[in-house]
């Protein structure tokens, strides 16, 4: 089956995070679209999703902020502090196919004044 240029870029950054995972540091996922961000902070030893945040969740869509790069950073606040209660701080960042520019830039700039290390 031949991987289209987008899926072979996911891939590839996807696999070199995952090569130095280890015990007691989760990987980050995090997705778009053109209105909304998601992420996810999966043990990848486990295969387990532990816990995740989206701007389509109630109280974060309740808060009506009109631009894309405020929501990016209230749902990366909201990751931040769910993580934080779990105690976890370490964490390898995985930006999917996306740049580290914008949204993505915006989040993981959050993501490390709330406490998270990657």
């Amino acid at each position: 089956m031949k991987l289209t240029t987008a899926e072979r870029k996911k891939f590839r950054v996807r696999n070199k995070v995952k090569k130095v995972s280890r015990p007691g540091r989760f990987r980050l996922c995090i997705s778009r679209s053109t209105k909304n961000i998601s992420a996810q902070i999966i043990d990848d030893m486990k295969e387990v999703t532990l816990l995740s945040a989206s701007s389509i969740e109630k109280d974060i869509k309740a808060i009506n902020k009109t631009k894309k790069s405020e929501i990016s950073r209230v749902v990366a606040e909201k990751l931040a502090k769910r993580a934080q209660e779990k105690k976890i701080t370490k964490i390898f960042f995985d930006r999917g196919g996306y740049k580290y520019h914008g949204r993505i830039k915006i989040f993981a700039e959050t993501l490390r004044k709330n406490g998270m290390e990657f």
